[in-house]
């Protein structure tokens, strides 16, 4: 009998995802699948990842939901091209299904597999999952990728209706009569952490649930207070990971707080413009700045890294990131804009770095936020304009509440002067940017 791989990938979840819903409709008997890529977890800075160890606690809740419904989990430690190709070869697999990503790196796995799959002559079906509207579903009147994100806003909200956030019926489905069962011996072990060259970091992750009624209900007035470790919804890592729908997640926002609905719509945009731009992941979005005469200074940018710039919201954030893989939004862009614009270090130095250390790091989010604040991306903050650090920190922290927590010696002659004045960075930026702009003509 042929069966069905569901290949999991930032979906790890049973209820509510569309891809297991359409395999557990295909009329083939379904095996859950997860493959734990070497091309992108051989790059982990950290052996001791917080990520991965959040990863390897949910696929083994997955597995353990698997077995208990009467079905088999396979999961797998190697290049997904590589691991499928063997599969393919040892099952007699009848289809492989699984939800879109749209990042360039998956974009480009997706295509070859989808080469190698027909080869064989078996399906490969993807789903629309991680988002409410992708590539070009929302664009201009005149058929244009939409660069302004408060039209974009105005056409989604008007698209988006209840029928598109209903859930997949993925849950009720996933039973014995529509899962298969391997054989040991077919099934293979799962690989551990240790096997795979990897330490656990932290203790078990508990199982996602959405934010109290309370937080979401409250967001529009706690987002941009730091102090308040309950003042924003912590629900970017569970959308990350899929441990949470995109659904669910804008469907409370839905009935209970508009602008939370609006900051979860800001990920659907960014999502659309990789889709449609997806060099700039490591190149900026605008052409006359793509030859920009950066300073990168590789000491101040160790400041930076490590909260020691003189500047309290910025440094208190970067201590706070190191320590526990979490910045709050309103101070991820005030430490951004400090490192493009008054140390005029390189965006990707900067993206770089928090893709290495953000627990809940999104590709398509952080280069958008971090092009937006160096002026560079296809929707950005003007290139001229710089945010004051200290004023920022009069609206987002006025008593000192956060920045005290992270930096014990704020008040001390331990805490470094100011790296660089406000001003003196400001203008060196702006007339860096007018005249390579100028030079690009």
């Amino acid at each position: 009998m042929k069966i069905c791989l569901f290949w999991h990938r930032r979906d790890l979840r049973i209820h509510d995802n569309v891809g297991l819903a359409g395999a557990l409709a295909s009329g083939l008997p379904v095996v859950p699948l997860f493959i734990y890529d070497r091309d992108i977890l051989d790059h982990l800075p950290n052996k001791a990842d917080a990520r991965l160890t959040f990863i390897f606690d949910q696929v083994e809740d997955l597995a353990a939901e698997t077995e208990q419904a009467g079905g088999t989990f396979l999961a797998r430690y190697g290049q997904p091209l590589a691991v499928l190709e063997q599969l393919v070869q040892d099952l007699d697999i009848g289809a492989v299904y699984t939800n879109e990503d749209y990042e360039p790196y998956a974009r480009e796995r997706d295509e070859a597999v989808a080469q190698m799959l027909q080869k064989h002559g078996t399906e490969f079906r993807t789903y629309k999952d991680q988002v409410v509207f992708a590539k070009d579903e929302i664009m201009t009147k005149s058929g244009t990728v939409p660069k302004v994100f408060g039209a974009y806003l105005k056409t989604y909200l008007a698209q988006l209706t209840d029928e598109l956030l209903a859930p997949a019926q993925s849950k009720p489905a996933f039973k014995k009569a529509h899962l298969h069962h391997l054989p040991a011996a077919q099934a293979g072990p799962r690989p551990t952490l240790e096997s795979m060259g990897f330490a656990r970091s932290g203790e078990r992750t508990t199982p996602a649930q959405l934010p109290r009624e309370a937080v979401v209900r409250d967001y529009h007035k706690t987002r941009n207070t730091p102090a308040n470790e309950h003042g924003t919804t912590r629900e970017s890592v569970h959308l990350r990971f899929g441990t949470l729908s995109v659904r669910e997640v804008m469907s409370q926002a839905k009935e209970l707080n508009p602008k939370l609905l609006s900051e979860i719509i800001w990920r659907d945009f960014f999502m659309m413009l990789l889709w449609h731009f997806p060099h700039t992941a490591t190149e900026s979005y605008d052409p006359k700045l793509r030859r920009v005469p950066y300073r990168n200074n590789e000491e101040e940018f160790r400041a930076w890294c490590e909260g020691r710039t003189g500047y309290p919201l910025v440094d208190a954030g970067m201590r706070e990131l190191n320590a526990t893989g979490y910045l709050p939004n309103r101070v991820r862009m005030t430490a951004a804009g400090f490192l493009t614009k008054h140390l005029f270090i390189d965006w990707r130095w900067g993206e770089k770095y928090f893709a290495d250390k953000l627990f809940d790091y999104e590709m398509a989010n952080n280069v958008g936020n971090w092009q937006w604040m160096a002026g560079t991306g296809a929707i950005a903050a003007p290139w001229f304009r710089v945010y004051s650090p200290d004023s920022q920190i009069e609206q987002v922290d006025p008593h000192r509440e956060y920045v005290r927590h992270w930096i014990p010696e704020l008040d001390t002659k331990q805490y470094p002067a100011p790296i660089v004045e406000h001003k003196f960075g400001r203008d060196r930026a702006v007339e860096a940017l007018r005249k390579a702009r100028q030079e690009a003509g």
